[in-house]
């Protein structure tokens, strides 16, 4: 039995990972210090032989018993409201994180795939967004946490491919949304839902023009599977190029809901990308990728399993302190 490693594991996109990876009869080691994850996710998990968890904070020294196969390292914040209060924290598990887990990866003769994402695109000047273009980063703005905590993760992984010859591999994941995503953290399709759900107004950010390309989790895992098992070392896009304007967006949610609920305007926050679409072509090309799930249908599923919560649980904020967990 393949032994894999997934950090990040009890967060919205780890926690599919490891049910895809057990589907696929993996024998899987979760790791999370459950700073934005939910054991909740997992919890499901427990009672399989071929699955154990480590509460770990893989910016310190990363050390797991026994053979490793595979490494997939998705522990980071991944939403604004997370990184924007975590600022420290989405560096250093870029930073020290990427560099610990390469570093077991060499020890294990392990594979290893990094989470990337397309903010390292930043606010694209070129559109849609290919593996070649460079990006529109602003580094020292607030999103430059997340988007430099990304860019010097996938720096350091093609340094330990050339120089000590580990087999890496690198995915930009593009907007994915799912069952398991957390309400209230800052991102667009938990917010308007939670918004919806709770009879309030859709909030929207800027003038609405702003655009994404929303790639259900299905669709994402199984992109992330079929490239982690590739021969392909360098980045590649993994998200679904169906674009959508934000006010668009706004009023399917409310058409799919059912609510009466207006949509307001706010101030855009600073350096929020105004496009946001993938180009799948090596996807295509070198994996046999594509999106398969529609949004009509992705989002009816997503919708469906936001209406299992709690009336307390679509209520509640995030009351964790993010700022003592920074200090440890």
């Amino acid at each position: 039995m393949k032994r894999i490693l997934i950090t990040g594991a009890a967060g919205f996109l780890g926690s599919h990972l490891c049910d895809r990876f057990i589907k696929e009869n993996f024998h899987v080691i979760a790791m999370d210090n459950l700073i934005t994850g939910d054991l909740k996710n997992i919890e499901h998990l427990f009672k399989l032989e071929n699955f154990e968890f480590y509460h770990h904070d893989v910016t310190k020294f990363v050390s797991v018993p026994g053979k490793l196969d595979y490494i997939l390292h998705f522990a980071s914040p991944a939403s604004p409201i997370d990184y924007l209060k975590i600022p420290i924290q989405t560096l250093k598990v870029g930073a020290l994180g990427t560099h610990n887990l390469l570093g077991l990866a060499k020890v294990k003769r392990a594979r290893i795939l990094i989470a990337s994402t397309s903010e390292i695109y930043g606010d694209p000047l070129v559109h849609p967004q290919t593996e070649e273009y460079y990006g529109n980063v602003n580094t020292i703005g607030p999103r430059g946490v997340y988007d430099e905590a990304k860019r010097f993760q996938e720096s350091i992984t093609m340094a330990y491919h050339r120089f000590h010859g580990i087999e890496t591999r690198i995915v930009r994941i593009f907007n994915t949304y799912g069952p398991r995503m957390r309400l209230n953290d800052g991102r667009v399709i938990p917010a308007f839902m939670g918004q919806a759900l709770r009879g309030e107004d859709l909030t929207v950010f800027g003038d609405g023009s702003q655009t994404r390309s929303f790639c259900y989790v299905d669709d994402e895992i199984d992109g992330i599977y079929r490239l982690l098992m590739s021969d392909y070392v360098y980045p590649v896009n993994i998200g679904n190029p169906h674009e959508i304007t934000i006010s668009e967006f706004a009023e399917e949610i409310i058409k799919l809901t059912g609510t009466k609920q207006k949509v307001i305007y706010k101030d855009l926050p600073q350096d929020d990308p105004m496009q946001r679409q993938p180009d799948i072509s090596k996807a295509k090309e070198i994996l046999g990728w594509e999106p398969k799930v529609g949004r009509e249908e992705g989002m009816k599923k997503t919708y469906e399993y936001f209406q299992t919560l709690s009336k307390e649980e679509l209520e509640k904020t995030d009351h964790r302190d993010f700022s003592e967990r920074n200090k440890k």
